[in-house]
């Protein structure tokens, strides 16, 4: 139960807490120049959990409880779960190695916060947390932290809070292997950029056909569907991954045999894309619908889309780039890696 306190203001304390316990400094920065060298710096990264997002939308526990109860759910594992993540962050404060300092920032800050070049990130939350900050770091290394195994899959954040001050302590000494990840990158005929760990999106933020038109491989053609989705190894078992199983599926209704894994390697550097749901009409064609890109080669995409049109990685439809008619979006390997401690 919660008594007195709303659970931001707890999450707030226990970080702050943590952070002075354990020897750093909410305030601290990092050194953002010179030369190589061993991380000075850890940077923990946290999330929001659904009950704290559930309090700031109705402003206090109470009326969630009773919006929930309405709905004939119960607050109970809402209140399970997030003491679980209390319950890791604690933890986690214990684990940090005392002799580094070290700075607790919520995902909320990601986009403005500046991270030294010198830090190690440590991210405490489910795939979808590690793939947000990937984003938003110029090569320093993740260690990826699962808060609840219980409740959390975590296929890119495989280590657990128990043990991780030794796995931070080898990061530091450089006796850990560290992955590189391949990243896509979109960028606007007016040099805006965006990268994608896991896929990117191109089309219409509403349930309407988006109107381009594409070229790739020395082809082009105007193009009306529900979008076109691009991508990276790493996304090769998420979205894609459900594109190809339903194309699968009606390929097999029709009696052709498919056969082979989907997954690729986080490494790769080939980009995949393909065209959802194309129309086929008198000014649109279902030609250019799937395919490889190696590395070097790119996506072209002119916009037909009055408004309305986006471009979003990764599933966070509320970080995109404008795309109306005018813009011309170039999408192939970003020049960025993501890094996570094995």
């Amino acid at each position: 139960m919660f008594l007195g306190k709303t659970v931001s203001s707890e999450r707030s304390e226990r970080e702050t807490q943590a952070s002075r316990q354990y020897g750093g400094s909410p305030d601290s920065r990092g050194d953002a120049g010179g030369a190589q060298r061993p991380p000075d710096r850890l940077v923990v990264v946290t999330k929001k959990t659904a009950l704290e997002e559930l309090v700031e939308r109705f402003c206090s526990r109470a009326q969630a409880a009773f919006y929930l109860e309405h709905a004939g759910l119960s607050i109970g594992e809402y209140e399970a779960a997030h003491e679980a993540y209390q319950a890791s962050l604690e933890a986690l404060g214990r684990e940090l190695p005392r002799e580094v300092k070290h700075h607790f920032i919520e995902r909320s800050f990601l986009p403005t916060y500046r991270f030294g070049d010198h830090d190690l990130v440590v991210t405490l939350g489910p795939d979808g947390l590690v793939v947000n900050t990937a984003k938003y770091l110029e090569g320093q290394a993740i260690v990826a932290c699962n808060p609840d195994p219980a409740r959390v899959d975590g296929i890119l954040c495989r280590h657990h809070v128990a043990g991780l001050g030794a796995v931070i302590r080898d990061a530091i000494a450089g006796k850990r292997h560290v992955r590189s990840v391949s990243m896509a990158r979109a960028t606007l005929n007016d040099g805006q950029t965006l990268d994608g760990f896991n896929d990117m999106f191109v089309g219409v933020a509403s349930h309407v056909s988006a109107r381009y038109k594409l070229s790739v491989g020395g082809r082009t053609e105007r193009q009306s569907s529900s979008g076109i989705l691009v991508a990276t190894g790493a996304g090769s078992t998420g979205w894609m991954s459900s594109v190809l199983n339903g194309s699968f599926a009606i390929a097999r209704a029709y009696g052709v045999s498919v056969t082979g894994s989907q997954e690729r390697a986080w490494e790769d550097e080939h980009l995949v894309y393909a065209v959802r749901e194309p129309f086929v009409s008198r000014i649109s064609r279902a030609d250019l619908v799937f395919g490889w890109l190696d590395p070097g080669a790119s996506l072209t995409i002119e916009s037909e889309i009055p408004e309305g049109g986006v471009i979003f990685s990764d599933g966070v439809e509320k970080d995109f780039l404008a795309f109306n008619s005018g813009s011309v979006a170039t999408i192939g390997l970003s020049p960025r890696k993501a890094r996570l401690v094995a």
